[in-house]
């Protein structure tokens, strides 16, 4: 099996410019690189399915290596619905984020920046701790060890 090179070059082009896209901060090129990457993904699967041969109907004068794969096929189909059904919903989303901000463009959240900016040392969690940090203290203000009383 031999795979043709023009199908892997589209499909990486595809691919890149579709994670280019979802990575950036407007809904819209969101959109888009979602549907490139549906794209490059049926490309891929259609290119790893092997060679063109017959339609996989059973012909008892054909020897099973001419007829073509069809889970490729179904695969491809399901990838088709599957990325219809994500663009709908993100159609949905855009559509509802225009009509509560009038912008496509993500802000960045208040919340975001500042666990992004903190430290990830907390100096009650982190500090070293003592050798007994037991509650329980006798009349005397001793702590009560295991097997005491």
């Amino acid at each position: 099996m031999s795979v043709n090179i023009t199908f892997l070059v589209i499909t990486g082009v595809l691919l890149a410019t579709g994670f280019y896209l979802v990575l950036e901060r407007t809904l819209t090129r969101v959109l888009l690189g979602i549907m490139l990457l549906g794209n490059g993904v049926n490309l891929l699967i259609l290119s790893s399915g092997g060679r063109k041969g017959a339609a996989p109907l059973f012909r008892p004068d054909l020897p099973a290596d001419q007829y073509s794969d069809p889970l490729p096929q179904a695969l491809i189909l399901t990838a088709i619905v599957i990325t219809f059904a994500v663009t709908a919903f993100l159609l949905a989303m855009i559509y509802r984020s225009w009509t509560l901000t009038s912008a496509d463009v993500l802000a960045d959240d208040t919340e975001d920046i500042k666990v992004s900016q903190s430290t990830a040392y907390d100096e009650e969690e982190d500090s070293p701790v003592a050798e007994d940090t037991t509650e329980f203290v006798d009349e005397e203000g001793r702590p009560i060890r295991e097997g005491e009383e």
